[in-house]
């Protein structure tokens, strides 16, 4: 049998699969030569099945660290392949702009954008694929038409793409930082500095799962300039400007420098009631914002087809106009 890198996978778990290695593997680790045979299943999974037994090596049961080589012949059984079809779903798009290439959305909130473990239904990506057939496929599994993202609870200006080719164009413009994006976010107190640039890298963080972090000696380069647009007695409009593009960016660069975003409870920011801003006895009140007041505002780049720049604008979302409302009232210096 060749070396190949795609593999019939049936459809029974239950059928096992010979593989003989060829010339082209020298000394590799089992798990690590399975996965490149069977890139659709994670690594992990690849390890779990050679350690209840399911994979053979000339007969033996081996380790995931076993260096396989020219001529060993490997017995594999592998559970179905994980499907990759996405469930259309009728859930209202809010649409600023559409053509050939491209759909620019007003992303609400609480929404996912794409299907992801433990969500699959529910998503931009299952809304997406009811509206078009006409999707690019998107980068990664589950992703067609998505080029970026925005977090679940931020809301604001998105743009899906209908073709591979523009596709391409506009994820090289976020790969090499050639879009401009602006948010909005209401932040807890006012920075020193009315304007200023944050570099500081961001990684996962060390503990928490669900988290980033300022990590100085592992992180990827993160810079965020901001401008403070209004201040008021304990907060501040800001306009912030990623240049990159981390997972929670924003909202961690935000926290590093003691501003944290309103109703960002993951990183420091806090509910805010109507009596606090009023500054009334303690009330039983829904608060003002019960997400981050962060709204991704504006979204500049080429065009895939004529070559000019283009800008979309999404409006601010109903709560936090009525959070900047409130302290225009009561909070105004």
């Amino acid at each position: 049998m060749k070396d190949s890198k795609s593999i019939n996978i049936p459809d029974s778990s239950e059928e096992p699969m010979l593989l003989v290695v060829g010339r082209s593997t020298q000394d590799s680790r089992l798990d690590k030569y399975l996965h490149g045979r069977f890139a659709q299943y994670s690594r992990v999974l690849i390890q779990k099945q050679i350690d209840a037994g399911f994979v053979k090596v000339n007969g033996k049961k081996v380790k995931p660290s076993f260096k396989v080589s020219y001529g060993d012949k490997i017995e594999i059984t592998l559970p179905p392949p994980p499907s990759k079809e996405i469930t259309p779903e009728d859930i209202p798009l809010n649409i600023i702009y559409e053509d050939d290439d491209i759909i620019v959305l007003n992303k609400p909130v609480n929404i996912i954008v794409h299907p992801a473990k433990g969500n699959l239904t529910g998503t931009l990506v299952n809304a997406l694929s009811f509206y078009s057939d006409k999707l690019s496929s998107g980068l990664g599994e589950f992703r067609p038409g998505v080029v970026h993202r925005l977090d679940r609870n931020t809301t604001g200006v998105m743009v899906v793409t209908k073709n591979e080719i523009a596709q391409w164009k506009i994820a090289k413009q976020f790969e090499k930082r050639q879009t401009h994006k602006e948010y909005l976010a209401i932040v807890h107190g006012t920075p020193q500095l009315s304007a200023d640039k944050i570099s500081a890298p961001l990684g996962k963080h060390p503990i928490v799962r669900e988290k980033h972090a300022i990590r100085p000696e592992i992180g990827r380069e993160s810079v965020t300039f901001y401008e403070v647009l209004e201040e008021f007695r304990g907060f501040s409009l800001m306009k912030m400007m990623p240049k990159t593009g981390r997972t929670h960016q924003i909202r961690v660069h935000l926290s590093y420098i003691k501003h944290p975003i309103v109703g960002d409870e993951i990183y420091g920011g806090k509910l805010v009631y109507p009596w606090q801003i009023k500054n009334d006895a303690p009330a039983l009140e829904d608060p003002v914002i019960s997400r981050p007041a962060l709204h991704a505002l504006r979204l500049e780049f080429t065009h895939p087809s004529t070559g000019k720049l283009v800008s979309f604008e999404a409006p601010v979302p109903d709560d936090m106009q009525n959070l900047l409302k409130m302290l225009r009232q009561f909070r105004k210096k």
